[in-house]
């Protein structure tokens, strides 16, 4: 993916986004009853509060591991 943007001078987001919404469209017209405008956006919100949530749970993991390598507040020499 990096190659292919690096050659038409895009951002690998950019080319990721195209993908997922290529592949959302696609499952789209594959259902027996597509989703209109307004239920694909909901569905896209939704998978992105999802993303957010998994993120902020990784931060939150990373913080607490990084813990025991931090100065503690007030005991730095000055």
């Amino acid at each position: 993916m990096a190659d292919a943007a690096r050659k038409h001078g895009l951002t690998v987001a950019e080319i990721e986004q195209w993908r997922e919404k290529f592949l959302a469209g696609a499952e789209n017209s594959l259902r027996s009853h597509p989703r209109n405008d307004e239920q694909l956006k909901d569905h896209e919100i939704k998978r992105l509060k999802q993303k957010i949530g998994d993120l902020v749970m990784d931060n939150q993991i990373l913080q607490e591991a990084l813990k025991p390598y931090r100065p503690q507040e007030g005991t730095l020499n000055e």
